[in-house]
């Protein structure tokens, strides 16, 4: 009975990668000095695997099977009747705490057909990043390329692997917590140490890096087994100056309405992400599969049939669409996640 489904509190599932970080997301769960060993991102309610992988990345609910199968087990409970006719059986999201203890290399992902024609993907890979914390003496990002380039180019800093000149072609952008990043698919980027994010994306792992070399064990890895010339017909070598640029970062840190959108128009089509921000009121919750992250405070997260969670900073939820009309209340900063609204779908 969808009645009964409620929202359920998930524990960090922290799959392995092969850069360093973590240390920010241990401080935000509130573990830091625990025995556990930390990476540097953590999936929150995942239903997607890791690259080649059966299990790994899947979160796992408190029933002990895999949130995806829960999901698949009672779809319109979870998703709602409109996003199944739209996404099916899947949430059509992937949530990450990523912290950066190292610059990420650059890498860009496959739209949606190209991930059809050459990974038997519905979902390719487009993502965005609400940062929430930084440290160390420069954080930015590097999205996108300053001005066009040839594929030919690309492909022979590929074969040199000359990080130099892919690194230095990008963008680099300074980064503090509010701001936001849309990164459609194709667009080529890296994250710089000390950058703390949650990330959204489309349900998969497919990730194009231009730049293995001294970050993973082979080019086969980078390219996933397509080439890098079939992987580079899916990436955007076009210029991105100011004005462009513009049209993807948001700054958000001085809005103190009580929900704030946070990301660039487009990305509607793929997720929507709001904070919710509280100083003792209450904010209500329309119908929707959600992940909440809660940055701060605490407060109460109740639903249409009287159920009541605590939250507090660091707590993660995954909420059913079966929950209902639900509110939040208290002194409390959160990240509400979503999929895309049915009617955005495909637009």
């Amino acid at each position: 009975m969808t009645e009964h489904l409620e929202p359920i509190r998930l524990p960090a599932n922290q799959p392995p990668q092969f850069y360093r970080g973590g240390d920010a997301i241990a401080e935000l769960r509130g573990v830091l000095g625990s025995d556990s060993k930390f990476g540097p991102e953590d999936w929150v309610a995942s239903v997607t695997t890791m690259f080649g992988q059966e299990s790994t990345g899947l979160t796992k609910a408190p029933s002990g099977i895999w949130l995806r199968d829960e999901v698949r087990g009672n779809t319109a409970g979870w998703l709602g009747d409109r996003h199944v006719a739209k996404l099916g059986d899947s949430t059509g999201l992937l949530v990450k705490l990523l912290d950066a203890g190292q610059r990420l290399p650059v890498h860009f992902h496959p739209s949606d057909d190209f991930a059809k024609q050459h990974f038997d993907s519905h979902f390719g890979k487009t993502e965005a990043w609400i940062v929430i914390g930084t440290y160390g003496d420069d954080p930015r990002v590097y999205p996108g390329f300053r001005e066009a380039q040839s594929k030919a180019t690309v492909a022979e800093w590929t074969r040199e692997q000359d990080a130099p000149s892919m690194l230095g072609a990008l963008n680099s952008i300074p980064v503090e917590a509010g701001d936001t990043v849309y990164i459609p698919a194709g667009l080529p980027h890296a994250i710089g140490e000390g950058v703390f994010v949650v990330e959204l994306q489309q349900p998969t792992d497919f990730s194009l890096t231009l730049e293995w070399r001294d970050f993973l064990a082979s080019p086969e890895k980078g390219h996933l087994g397509i080439g890098f010339d079939t992987a580079i017909e899916t990436l955007d070598t076009s210029g991105w100056d100011t004005d462009r640029l513009s049209t993807i970062v948001k700054h958000t840190a001085g809005e103190d309405a009580d929900s704030v959108d946070l990301l660039a128009g487009g990305s509607g089509a793929f997720f929507r992400a709001d904070r919710i921000q509280l100083t003792g009121g209450a904010f209500a919750l329309d119908p929707s599969f959600a992940v909440l992250v809660v940055l701060a405070g605490e407060g109460t997260l109740r639903t249409e049939h009287g159920s009541e969670f605590p939250l507090a900073k660091g707590d993660t939820y995954a909420v059913p669409f079966a929950a209902g009309q639900a509110e939040i209340s208290g002194t409390i900063t959160v990240i509400r996640c979503r999929p895309p609204a049915p009617e955005e779908v495909g637009r």
